[in-house]
């Protein structure tokens, strides 16, 4: 990557192009997802609740019956994507920084005979190398707390978008009241200085012009799906031997830690934003 490239960016891509956290995320992730997701129960696997924030976010959109042209911006394995060529028919790009991630995507689209309606796109979603006006849906799943430059990532969205197009998002973020000093160990973890809040996205996107279909607030999934990551990484540290370093998975652990209690603590904020390009 060039010199013009943020720090917080290189960063990023450096560790999502690891050996480390690509084996533990298609390990213990559930295999096709990067994602947090909506319990039903505490018993419910990952990759379970994973999928169910997939159908959940897609389901509110206006193009579902409808032919529609799809960019998910830090899209990780593709599995999303797969999720909504397949069920609904979308033809999907992937914008997504990481060059291993994309290449295991690249490998299971074709192996599920999806690479026809996905294509997958290395790149950094606060530049989208595509023209004005390209997409009926601008899509997204806890990527952008992983940009140095929010605004400039909403900014973007609503450039691609078409007149009418949709925005619908999930972020980990700060709680619009989080006390100052509370959560630097996580920023620490994830190189930045912040994290997005509910009030700034929603209060930002209005003042591009998107009009504000909807904000789901699902705050205590956060906290769930953090720990159930930590359950499942305990119970099946074995199975990463040889494949994760001892020292990444006890950095994970630390991490997870940290994500759990603050969303215990009320820190922490997650949710579905639903926004329309006017």
């Amino acid at each position: 990557m060039n010199n013009d490239i943020p720090e917080p960016v290189k960063v990023t891509k450096s560790y999502y192009d690891s050996e480390d956290a690509h084996n533990f995320y298609y390990t213990i992730w559930g295999g096709e997802d990067l994602h947090l997701g909506i319990y039903e129960s505490e018993n419910d696997t990952i990759y379970e609740a994973s999928r169910r924030t997939i159908r959940h976010m897609a389901d509110r959109s206006s193009f579902v019956g409808k032919k529609a042209r799809v960019i998910d911006l830090g899209g990780g394995f593709s599995g999303s994507a797969r999720y909504l060529a397949k069920n609904y028919g979308w033809e999907v790009v992937v914008l997504n920084l990481s060059e291993t991630e994309n290449k295991r995507g690249r490998k299971m689209n074709k192996e599920q005979g999806l690479d026809h309606l996905i294509e997958v796109v290395d790149g950094n979603f606060a530049n989208i190398p595509y023209p004005d006006e390209s997409f009926d849906l601008v899509w997204s799943q806890d990527a952008i707390l992983h940009s140095d430059n929010r605004q400039k990532v909403l900014e973007e969205a609503y450039r691609a978008l078409k007149p009418g197009g949709e925005m619908i998002f999930t972020d980990p973020m700060q709680d619009d009241d989080c006390p100052e000093g509370v959560l630097e160990a996580i920023y620490e973890r994830i190189h930045l200085q912040s994290l997005g809040s509910p009030g700034f996205y929603r209060g930002y996107a209005k003042k591009l012009g998107f009009q504000e279909v909807s904000y789901e607030p699902l705050d205590d999934h956060l906290t769930l799906h953090y720990a159930r990551v930590l359950q499942e990484l305990e119970a099946r540290e074995q199975e990463l031997d040889g494949k994760v370093s001892r020292e990444y998975i006890e950095n994970m652990k630390k991490g997870l830690k940290n994500w759990v209690e603050g969303g215990r603590n009320g820190y922490l904020a997650w949710g579905i934003f639903h926004f329309r390009k006017k």
